[in-house]
């Protein structure tokens, strides 16, 4: 392994405490991760996102992040398991969390720690000088894959490189 590609998985790890340890509503932890370093797999989510970019999705996002993705030297995934958290806030926009669940919507505090985890481990990743991004049609067809397992119903994808240029940017 490169020094460079041996450095970036180390900061990746660290980030991913970052997220691991950020502020969870009520203390809970619904917060799903993986690091794939390993460019079949890379491939293998790539491939997704483009059958469904070429499946009549509204915009070209997907076919533009799939290709985008394929030059990343890892890929980290995180999502939020879907989780009550029991305070009938209505912050989900339901009465309370009996309809909330009635009617299989989100609760709006997992949404919202996921938030939180991806700006801690983003902010890492920029300590660490590495480029990143964070995707939703990466996220997307993680879930279609079932990568995150089943409970997880919201994810992202945040690709990252070393390089001399963020390739995450300035993009077609």
């Amino acid at each position: 392994m490169s020094v460079e590609k041996d450095g970036l998985i180390s900061a990746c790890k660290i980030a991913l405490i970052s997220a691991r340890t950020a502020p969870k509503a009520r203390g809970t932890d619904n917060i799903v991760f993986k690091l794939i370093s390993e460019k079949n797999e890379i491939l293998k989510i790539s491939e997704k996102m483009k059958e469904i970019g070429n499946s009549g999705y509204k915009t070209k996002t997907f076919l533009r992040d799939s290709e985008n993705i394929k030059n990343a030297d890892a890929l980290i995934l995180i999502g939020t398991k879907k989780q009550v958290m029991g305070l009938d806030c209505g912050f989900c926009g339901f009465n309370s969390c009996r309809e909330l669940e009635e009617k299989g919507g989100v609760c709006a505090y997992n949404s919202g720690d996921l938030g939180i985890a991806i700006g801690s481990l983003v902010a890492k990743l920029s300590d660490f000088r590495i480029d990143n991004r964070i995707m939703y049609t990466v996220g997307y067809a993680v879930l279609k894959m079932g990568l995150l397992g089943e409970e997880v119903k919201i994810a992202y994808g945040i690709p990252v490189k070393v390089s001399g240029k963020n390739i995450f940017f300035d993009r077609k």
